[in-house]
């Protein structure tokens, strides 16, 4: 055996006894060492670069680590295997996907607006923000030795009086704390449950008043994202987003899905998302809420088919096997216990409603949310994650489809690409006559670019190809000072010099890259143009385009067409809705009503299986041009002369 040592700059190490000829990313991995693998190891994407500090590590050649590298020490670490004791250093970069856990400033209140907007705007269209928690204060006698009636009976009595009720249920959680609480209050304490008719459910007991509170969970593939709200006021008590644990495992559904079907595979992907991701977001909010977890009475989460199949811990390998039947489309009965989320134990779980194998309850969350389904026009809702998620319709109709974009919009699959986090470049703007670029980086003020997010790369493509810089196959026919080729010849721009950047390595888009991003885009604009013909219709019909997603925020929309991503349409059709998916689940997580109409709309949205459909790989072919191989359909992003 051998000891592996993982050392990161913040001075702090992880150490594992290995043996000889152990994968050293497999290893990170079972140490809970975060290390960015969107391909999942199988060294397609140079990412889980490592530097080896001392020790013997068996290397396969790679084209990702140029010489230089490999002299100073840079290694992949899915192609690395243990041949002795060995010290590697992990860079902040090799983890800048499992961003820190950011919690959000309420202060301003522009984030409690958000909500409280999205509350009236649901009311308006008809469905009801009220549920049947209820809290209420009850005042007993204390027991004696002439009064020797049991802590449950004299709570019930309690109840039974100030609700009128018949029935009192008390679950084991607050069973098991009565007898201290009742105590600690002298008999003043403060009950919280859920009246149903004629009985009371007993949820919680405390010696103190505190919110009834719901937490609202949005499970993307990278990012996760929640917030604590009172369950009788609807007021955003905490916001929180952290990444994904699971993404070490892979950048894409179908990654984790052959991951999970491994020995070990679904409990090591549920502990990833559960105790490493949701967990610590349930308690950072709570402690910024000032409550205990015993007070989420009720949590509502929306998430795509495969997240869910790996939440719950169901085998999810059917979802991409044909003919695509996952284990559910909706399940119902879910308690906080039962998948031993920091909540009240008998808190009841609210899954979003799947509708097929790749449109799921972020999707039909999200058209809630979007108020798609109140609106006399048609209106395109567009979902822009690590996947394309699409829903057309009107309120007498709705029609959904996924596309296999990949993670390309979340910066996978793209050599200097990143998550929209501090040091990524989200906008780009280039000098036609000079070539040089002008960009935003997210992040304090005098911050270095690390790599390129989403945003930034559609900028980039469209800046490339309105100066005329690349062609429309994404090849570079310009020559310049930013403009460099390798030995094969393919060329690349060069954003920042390596002494420009915060990694000592240049930032930049190479024809490899601009490849696999017109192919995600023209998967898109594909989806988009094939959903509207298979209802003989075209994009002339649209009057609203809302986006929504991660990506969206930083979109700039007329690049997104001049590259043939959106269709050319009026720019001020376009909307940017935000989080629908982490706002629908607020709304479930509130209103039994919107609950229902999430599952009433899932019933009734018709799902179309492009992989089937006849047309739909022409259509993707003839996208995957910039912007298309029919000029006339994009008029106004014709390249300049």
């Amino acid at each position: 055996m051998f000891e592996v040592i993982f050392q990161f700059e913040n001075g702090q190490q992880t150490q594992i006894s290995a043996q000889e000829g152990a994968n050293l990313l497999e290893l990170a991995r079972s140490a809970n060492v975060a290390i960015d693998a969107p391909c999942s190891g199988n060294g397609s994407c140079g990412k889980c670069r490592v530097k080896l500090l001392s020790g013997q590590l068996d290397c396969l050649p790679t084209s990702h680590i140029s010489p230089e590298e490999q002299a100073e020490g840079w290694r992949l670490a899915c192609g690395c295997r243990v041949a002795g004791d060995v010290t590697v250093l992990v860079p902040d970069i090799a983890s800048a996907y499992q961003s820190r856990m950011k919690t959000a400033d309420l202060s301003s209140g522009e984030e409690i607006a958000i909500f409280e907007k999205l509350m009236a705007d649901v009311t308006a269209a008809g469905v009801a923000f009220d549920n049947d928690f209820a809290s209420v204060e009850l005042t007993m006698d204390a027991p004696t030795l002439d009064d020797t009636m049991p802590d449950n009976e004299r709570i019930t009595r309690a109840l039974q009086a100030a609700l009128g009720v018949e029935t009192v249920e008390i679950v084991f959680d607050a069973m098991a704390r009565l007898a201290q609480v009742l105590r600690e209050g002298n008999f003043h304490v403060w009950a919280a449950g859920l009246r149903q008719g004629g009985t009371f459910r007993l949820l919680d007991v405390t010696a103190q008043p505190a919110p009834l509170c719901a937490a609202a969970i949005d499970i993307g593939t990278t990012t996760v994202s929640a917030v604590l709200t009172d369950l009788k006021t609807g007021r955003l008590l905490a916001k929180a987003s952290s990444g994904n644990g699971q993404i070490r495992y892979g950048a894409d559904v179908i990654n984790r899905i052959i991951e999970q079907g491994k020995a070990g595979g679904r409990k090591k992907l549920q502990k990833a998302v559960v105790d490493e991701t949701l967990n610590p977001l349930l308690k950072v909010m709570c402690r910024s809420a000032g409550v205990g977890p015993e007070r989420v009475l009720r949590l509502a989460v929306a998430s795509n088919t495969t997240m869910n199949h790996l939440l719950v811990g169901v085998d999810a390998d059917p979802v991409r096997m044909e003919p695509y039947i996952p284990s559910f489309f909706r399940w119902q009965g879910l308690q906080a216990r039962d998948l031993r989320l920091a909540a009240n134990g008998s808190a009841d779980v609210i899954l979003a409603p799947n509708i097929g194998s790749y449109v799921g309850g972020d999707i039909t969350a999200g058209a809630m949310a979007s108020l798609l389904w109140d609106r006399d026009e048609f209106t395109l809702f567009i979902d822009l994650g690590t996947n394309g998620e699409l829903v057309f319709g009107n309120r007498d109709f709705m029609m959904s489809c996924a596309c296999s974009a990949g993670p390309a919009f979340e910066g996978g699959d793209i050599s200097c690409g990143m998550r929209a986090t501090d040091g990524a470049i989200e906008a780009v703007t280039i000098d036609k006559d000079t070539m040089e670029p002008t960009f935003d980086i997210i992040g304090e003020a005098g911050q270095k670019p690390v790599g390129l997010c989403g945003s930034g790369i559609i900028d980039m493509i469209s800046e490339l190809f309105r100066c005329g810089i690349i062609s429309a196959k994404g090849q570079f026919v310009r020559e310049g000072r930013r403009i460099a080729r390798d030995a094969h010849g393919t060329g690349r721009y060069i954003l920042a010099f390596a002494d420009e950047s915060a990694t000592g390595r240049e930032v930049s888009l190479d024809e490899v890259d601009i490849d696999s991003f017109i192919r995600a885009k023209g998967a898109i604009f594909s989806a988009i143009d094939t959903m509207l013909k298979s209802l003989d219709m075209d994009v002339s019909v649209l009057e609203h385009v809302l986006v929504a997603g991660g990506i969206g925020s930083g979109i700039n929309m007329k690049n997104a067409v001049n590259i043939g991503m959106f269709p050319d349409i009026d720019l001020e059709k376009y909307e940017y809705i935000g989080n629908s998916s982490l706002a629908g689940a607020y709304a479930m997580a509130l209103s039994p009503e919107a609950e229902e109409k999430t599952y009433a709309l899932a019933a009734n949205m018709t799902y179309l299986e492009l992989s089937t459909y006849p047309g739909y790989m022409d259509s993707f072919v003839a996208a995957c041009f910039l912007p298309h191989t029919d000029t006339s359909l994009f008029p106004s992003s014709r390249q300049e002369v």
